[in-house]
């Protein structure tokens, strides 16, 4: 009686452990999963976030790329139009330095020209004038000095000679002697040559007598040539015509002999 009442027990609580245990199971397995199914769910729902803003960042970092290539773009259009403006800039400035050197000299050539025509406005007029001044000369010369001074001596004498030439010949005597005539007429003709040469000073008309100086063609005119010992060859050694200038302008170029090489 108490082993069967002590089987029947044993029975019983075997199985009610296993009926325990088959219940478990299927609970377990249930919980196992719906937190499966949870935990899937989550971590969809996780993911998916991800995988949207991982589709939103590209068009982002594309628009910044796009806007630093615009800025880029723009920079550089920028730095090529100043860059064209700088060198535009250095163009005009060149321009403008060239053509204020032109102008002042312009102005100096300008200057130099009304100075030269108002200096030299009187060249052909004094060019006609020094014909004159040497028939004058050549009259001065035509009475030679030896003449002058023996009209000097014989001024004292000329009573006498006229109360001889009165006794003598019936006509009038003259109040004066040829040579005082003489001598009277080349001063007259010195002074009328000095007095022209004064005038021709002013309007800066200078004679120049070259003689002793080496030979110039741009200022003298060699008339002839004749070998003269002692002078170096090409040496003026006499002068026909002397020459004139307008301040350093050759008006007339004087007219000379040259020394002429003896070997």
């Amino acid at each position: 009686m108490s082993f069967a009442a002590s089987s029947l027990q044993a029975f019983r609580s075997c199985t009610g452990a296993l009926s325990s245990r088959t219940l478990a199971r299927p609970a377990l397995s249930r919980c196992q999963t719906r937190i499966s199914r949870l935990g899937s769910r989550s971590y969809s729902e996780q993911k998916e976030p991800s995988q949207e803003e991982s589709k939103q960042e590209p068009p982002k970092e594309e628009a910044r790329t796009d806007q630093a290539n615009e800025s880029n773009a723009k920079c550089a259009d920028l730095q090529a139009k100043l860059k064209a403006k700088e060198d535009e800039v250095t163009d005009l400035t060149g321009r403008l330095r060239y053509l204020q050197a032109d102008f002042l000299n312009l102005q100096r050539n300008a200057a130099r020209e009304k100075e030269q025509t108002r200096d030299f406005a009187i060249t052909k007029f004094a060019g006609d004038l020094l014909e004159t001044v040497d028939v004058l000369s050549i009259a001065l010369k035509s009475v030679p000095p030896e003449a002058l001074k023996s009209s000097k001596a014989d001024s004292s004498s000329t009573p006498e000679s006229n109360d001889s030439s009165s006794s003598s010949t019936p006509a009038t005597p003259l109040p004066k002697n040829h040579e005082t005539y003489l001598h009277e007429l080349h001063q007259g003709v010195e002074m009328t040559q000095r007095q022209l040469l004064q005038t021709l000073f002013k309007y800066h008309v200078k004679p120049f007598d070259p003689t002793g100086d080496k030979f110039d063609p741009n200022q003298h005119e060699a008339l002839y040539q004749a070998p003269v010992p002692g002078k170096e060859p090409g040496t003026v050694i006499d002068c026909q015509k002397i020459g004139y200038k307008i301040k350093d302008r050759v008006l007339r170029a004087a007219q000379v002999g040259v020394a002429q090489d003896t070997s």
